[in-house]
């Protein structure tokens, strides 16, 4: 099921606490870690769901990211904050190019090869350093080829067209 924009995109989670004044160490799921920090306010996923939140300051430190968020002021407010998934609004993010997309809008799309057969579902992406891949939750026919993830490079070789009002992409590739 493609991703509803409902929904925050997820860009980052509170991974520990920095110092006594209620910073957090943050891990970024941007592609450059520090885009993160160009988002003033975030959603951050507590038990009563999305919450907005202001980011006071924030900056990179040694080989992380370390957060203060508006009225979490101690080590107590920021330690319940670990563990909690960071996300933006859609709006928020900056415009994508023509041709473009971010990862969040092709996770849970269905992927089809040229003849319309289903191979399964998108349920992340991996960067490999060369190339973007989809990990594809294999379906149907695909399922019963091969055992595990189909992963299929995000390269033009390889998709054919990705159509996210239809929830779909079609990719030139085997099942096995």
């Amino acid at each position: 099921m493609p991703q509803d924009r409902r929904e925050p995109v997820r860009v980052g989670r509170v991974v520990g606490i920095f110092g006594l004044e209620g910073w957090v160490k943050v891990e970024s799921y941007t592609r450059h870690r520090e885009d993160l920090l160009a988002y003033g306010r975030w959603r951050l996923r507590l038990k009563e769901g999305w919450v907005g939140v202001h980011v006071t300051e924030s900056r990179v430190q040694g080989r992380g990211l370390v957060a203060h968020v508006r009225d979490c002021d101690d080590r107590d407010a920021a330690q319940a904050l670990v563990g909690v998934d960071i996300g933006v609004d859609w709006q928020d993010l900056p415009p994508r190019a023509p041709g473009e997309f971010y990862w969040a809008e092709l996770q849970g799309l269905k992927v089809v090869d040229r003849e319309g057969v289903e191979l399964g579902t998108v349920s992340h992406l991996i960067e490999t350093g060369a190339n973007d891949v989809l990990v594809v939750e294999r379906v149907g026919v695909a399922a019963e080829a091969v055992q595990g993830p189909l992963l299929i490079p995000y390269i033009r070789s390889a998709i054919e067209a990705v159509d996210l009002d239809a929830g779909l992409i079609r990719v030139d590739w085997e099942v096995d």
